[in-house]
């Protein structure tokens, strides 16, 4: 039997205008729209084409996708008319994932923001004078309670003031760390000198440099000592009249270990008053959680700093704050102020969603609501009640394709905070007979919604404490449907 030819099966694809005016597509026309149908069908053919072009399809196949053209092409337009944006549940065990959008908003953080969006605010508005008012308002009165006043929470979780008065701290809000980096760099620095560490000098995600944003903000970057070794007197002896800033960047993503020298944050706060440069700490993460609380020590919070008298503090908001995603600036009042009548600010500025979130989490870290944020009650979770879900989950799997091993296992904080370390939890262990570890963490995010896992020695291994208990029941359904295929 002769073969036909690419030009051959090309001709049996119908045009575009034949497939919308059939009859099953006409009533989905009257539906959708006629012009989402006909771009759906476009590109429905297009694949086509390029498989057969690909070599993929011999007659008998274009002729079995040409039958089945009119539900390809209405799968096609439901595609199309979804949401791309849509949650997953993350078994992963990183609490702050960041290509998972890393911290979840609290309930009262989205309640916030369904009635702020929902209606107009005084976003700007003082209704006491019936005035313009200043938007960083609203969140800088729980930023002053959190961070001015001195603390004595004790096990509340939050970091302690050290003894004696605590300088009054100011806050402004933009959209990232990046942004808060370059907009204190170019307020403090613009023109001058900025000595930091070569062992600082760091990537995070995204291609983040220091020495670029630095480039970009019109500093010019100053670097002392070595990639492992840099002394305080490698600092003192770089200030000259030129400079503007010392910065210490938190080494957030990685560690230097072995022969390593770094000065401690006192010489360099005691060195920056002594020549009149202020010192600027880049925290990435900034914790006003007191991380020690659960076993994790050498993350640095926002009150150690500001208490141990650095100027200038930049930190997210969507990391170990367990906010919306947002760049906080805290510090001296006389700094900030630069900072927020520098045009850049306005550039820069956050909406009123972002402000509306923001509120809520620090007004559950007032209230000590510490399990009200998502993110702490995931750290804060001991390792025996995730046991207990994942041994009722297994229990819940009928025999059939998967095998599901309860183990221990690690979880981390990621999101750049914390490299070094873990928390230990339980974890369901799952292997195929039919599937490679691969193919079935594949069929997991193919599941509605998304089951998002992780790989280890040929097993995939899904980790409840950052599963949402009210999502263990869509686990499990998902784990029944693949053991059933």
């Amino acid at each position: 039997m002769k073969t036909a030819s690419k030009p051959e099966l090309f001709r049996k694809l119908p045009s575009v205008d034949e497939l919308t005016h059939g009859t099953a597509l006409i009533q989905l026309s009257s539906q959708e729209g006629e012009v989402a149908v006909t771009d759906a069908a476009r590109a429905v053919l297009a694949r086509l084409r390029e498989e057969i072009a690909a070599g993929r399809f011999d007659e008998a196949g274009v002729n079995l996708a040409v039958s089945g053209l009119d539900r390809a092409i209405e799968r096609q337009l439901r595609e199309s008319l979804t949401y791309s944006l849509r949650p997953v549940i993350n078994a992963t065990g990183v609490i702050l994932h960041t290509n998972l959008g890393r911290a979840p908003l609290a309930p009262t953080a989205l309640d916030h923001i369904r009635e702020t969006a929902a209606h107009y605010s005084n976003l700007e508005f003082d209704v006491n004078t019936g005035e313009r008012g200043k938007r960083d308002v609203h969140v800088d009165r729980l930023f002053q309670k959190l961070l001015s006043e001195p603390l004595n929470r004790g096990g509340a979780g939050l970091a302690r003031a050290n003894s004696g008065s605590a300088q009054q701290v100011f806050t402004i809000v933009v959209n990232n760390n990046a942004a808060a980096v370059l907009l204190a760099l170019n307020s403090l620095a613009e023109g001058g000198e900025v000595i930091v560490s070569r062992g600082e000098l760091v990537e995070i995600g995204g291609s983040f440099r220091i020495p670029d944003v630095m480039m970009k903000s019109n500093a010019i970057l100053r670097e002392v000592g070595t990639t492992n070794r840099t002394r305080i007197a490698d600092y003192e002896k770089a200030i000259t009249e030129k400079t503007r800033l010392l910065l210490r960047v938190h080494r957030s993503n990685f560690e230097i270990t072995g022969f390593t020298e770094q000065p401690k944050l006192e010489q360099l706060i005691e060195l920056g008053k002594k020549h009149d440069v202020p010192l600027m700490e880049d925290l990435g993460s900034g914790a006003l959680f007191d991380l020690r609380s659960i076993g994790v020590s050498g993350e640095p919070g926002v009150l150690d700093s500001l208490n141990a008298g650095v100027d200038v503090v930049t930190y997210s908001g969507d990391k170990l704050l367990g906010g919306p995603q947002a760049g906080l600036i805290s510090g001296r009042h006389d700094l900030v102020q630069r900072m927020r009548s520098n045009s850049l600010f306005r550039a820069l500025r956050v909406d009123k969603l972002t402000y509306a979130a923001l509120e809520a989490t620090l007004l559950a870290y007032v209230k000590h609501d510490h399990d009200g944020i998502p993110t702490l009650r995931m750290m804060r979770t001991p390792k025996d009640e995730i046991g207990k879900r994942a041994e009722t989950i297994a229990k819940t799997i009928p025999q059939g394709d998967l095998s599901v091993e309860v183990i221990d296992a690690e979880s981390v904080i990621g999101g750049g905070s914390a490299p070094s370390a873990t928390l230990p939890t339980r974890a369901l262990a799952l292997t195929s007979n039919k599937r490679t570890a691969d193919q079935l963490a594949t069929r997991l995010r193919q599941s509605n919604p998304p089951v998002i896992a992780r790989v280890e020695d040929g097993r995939v291994i899904l980790d409840l404490r950052t599963v949402f208990p009210e999502q263990d029941e869509a686990l499990q359904h998902t784990l029944a449907e693949i053991t059933a295929e």
